[in-house]
């Protein structure tokens, strides 16, 4: 097999480890977007929640954001700049705490608006008394046009329950009311982007006048090698000229883009008309997005001219637990470490200890001085108290 990427041995398996190095070069490229283009980015940390790593990421973008009361508390006690929440619909016990927390929120509907607008407008009568900065709100729309080619992942797919139509946007008070918010991308470039903002100009050009910020939302893949980046530059340069509105940008995948890895170990190897390798990580409780998109991850130590094949599956029960099937060089052993890549985004955040499996540990790397650090390891508490 091919040469490790560092040395496995010196981290617990499984394991998500993190390079500083190439989390930094992305953290570079947007704040370098947010120089040239005058847009404000952040963290959508429901893709990526590393406070850990926070003192870094918040060393080049804007702030983060949030889906609910948790996100948004982590946001603002480990990453403490801007927090913007968005949730389809905001639990009535924790909305005070998320108001308290938030710089911005941003409703799913004119009903959850009604709801809460006389505590958001009293909420900013008493920071103007106390000589503090006012929060903004804002209203997510959905402009019924479709970028994405996976509809579990499309908000805006028919009956969709992201967001608000032109049409239902029609005649209703804004009136405390600062921005506008959409979100209709996932891992794309430039151009799905570019072709959204058309039909949102021409849907909800007339509203994009009273705003004083729009919210392109996350999906974009701007660290990716084939992004157009100067494009989008531009087209934010032109937008923010044309309706005199602040932009911001809340990409997950984009910040720790090709930054994970993720070390696992081969348990048994089973025959049923092909080798089978059991490992001890799962795709259902460590690397759901697998199953979910679906998706064939890459792996490092894979080639795809050898001769040895095998299907890399999970010890948990279910029988849909499987990575995908592995080509080698030479034949997988007993207690052989593989290590799969761009393992950062949508794992940790979404992982399970479905079956009692063990959580995985944790580490940083920096490729430069090949200094690894372990984080973080889970135990047989961390399963129990989510049970009761």
């Amino acid at each position: 097999m091919q040469p490790p990427l560092f040395d496995y041995s010196q981290v617990p398996s499984p394991c998500y480890v993190i390079d500083e190095v190439k989390l930094e070069h992305n953290l570079q490229i947007l704040r370098h977007i947010e120089e040239a283009s005058g847009a404000k980015i952040l963290l959508a940390l429901k893709a990526f929640s590393m406070f850990e790593l926070a003192p870094l990421i918040m060393r080049y973008l804007s702030g983060v954001c949030a889906s609910g009361l948790h996100e948004a508390t982590l946001g603002r006690e480990e990453f403490n700049k801007e927090v913007h929440t968005y949730c389809a619909a905001f639990i009535p016990d924790d909305f005070d705490q998320i108001l308290q927390q938030s710089n911005h929120l941003v409703f799913n509907s004119f009903n959850q608006w009604q709801t809460y607008k006389q505590k958001c407008l009293s909420a900013n009568v008493t920071l103007t008394q106390k000589k503090q900065a006012s929060k903004s709100f804002g209203m997510r729309i959905n402009p019924e046009h479709c970028e994405s080619t996976t509809p579990m992942y499309d908000p805006c797919a028919p009956c969709s329950r992201m967001g608000v139509t032109a049409n239902d946007f029609k005649h209703q008070d804004l009136t405390g009311l600062d921005g506008i918010h959409f979100h209709t991308l996932c891992e794309q470039g430039f151009d799905p982007l570019a072709r959204t903002l058309d039909v949102i100009e021409k849907k909800f050009g007339e509203y994009l006048y009273q705003m004083k910020w729009v919210n392109f939302g996350g999906g974009h893949h701007i660290t990716a090698d084939n992004y157009n980046r100067k494009k989008l530059i531009q087209r934010i340069i032109n937008f923010k000229q044309k309706y005199d509105v602040d932009v911001y940008l809340e990409p997950g995948e984009a910040v720790a883009l090709n930054s994970g890895y993720f070390v696992t170990e081969v348990l048994d190897i089973v025959h049923n008309n092909m080798p089978i390798a059991i490992m001890d990580s799962s795709a259902t409780c460590h690397m759901p997005d697998v199953l979910e998109m679906p998706y064939r991850p890459e792996l490092h130590e894979e080639d795809k001219n050898g001769n040895y094949t095998y299907r890399l599956g999970g010890p948990s029960c279910l029988a849909g637990d499987i990575v995908g099937d592995y080509t080698f060089n030479q034949p997988l052993l007993l207690h052989d470490r593989v290590c799969f890549k761009d393992m950062a985004i949508y794992t940790m955040v979404k992982n399970t200890t479905f079956n009692g499996i063990n959580l995985p540990s944790i580490a940083t790397l920096n490729t430069h001085t090949q200094t690894i650090n372990i984080i973080k390891k889970f135990n047989y508490q961390h399963f129990k108290q989510r049970l009761s």
